[in-house]
């Protein structure tokens, strides 16, 4: 099942190799600019491809080894090795073929707002803005704050596929804690949307 899925891959991802160097598609902008989207999307699953046959002929070297000169301890590590590699390089590529969302490559407006709380709520908020910056920024998108202040936040998420993620961060987000305005130390619970 992966040999056939990696066959696909290879074959279009040469297919659309070629469509870029077509004189007849690099004529026709909009044709031309699907085919480098499509190979783009498809670059990092032909990377895997590859690799999974590196690996898949790794193991095949190392079990022929091993029935000609018989048991060897490195050669049994280099079999089990090549063997975890290629299960771990088949699920990535499973992955890696589940149809994208067709506006992953749009940017992406979140904004955060105080609720029930108080100023705990706004400091809440502002909590939950640099947690959604910072993972934004891990991730390797690029943030721009567009309003910030009072417990309010709106800032751009700009990169790809930072759509497909954030469109689910909508809702409510509570908290139950010891509010840094809190004296007494009793337990607050605060909300921000």
């Amino acid at each position: 099942m992966v040999e056939e899925l990696v066959k696909q891959i290879e074959s279009r991802f040469a297919e659309l190799g070629a469509q870029m160097t077509d004189p007849d598609v690099i004529s026709d902008r909009t044709r031309y600019a699907e085919a480098g989207r499509a190979y783009r999307q498809l670059e990092g699953a032909a990377k895997l491809a590859a690799e999974w046959r590196h690996a898949k002929d790794d193991a095949g070297g190392a079990e022929e080894l091993l029935t000609e000169m018989g048991e060897d301890s490195e050669l049994r590590e280099e079999l089990g090795q090549a063997r975890r590699q290629i299960e771990q390089l088949e699920e990535e590529l499973r992955l890696a073929m589940v149809e994208r969302d067709p506006n992953d490559e749009k940017s992406v407006i979140v904004e955060i707002q105080g609720g029930a709380g108080g100023d705990e709520a706004g400091l809440w908020a502002g909590d939950l803005y640099r947690m959604l910056v910072r993972y934004a920024e891990r991730r390797g998108w690029q943030t721009e704050p567009l309003d910030i202040g009072e417990g309010k936040y709106t800032f751009a998420v700009k990169g790809d596929g930072a759509y497909s993620v954030f469109k689910f961060e909508g809702g409510t987000h509570r908290v139950q804690r010891v509010p840094q305005t809190e004296s007494q130390g009793r337990i607050h619970t605060s909300t921000a949307t």
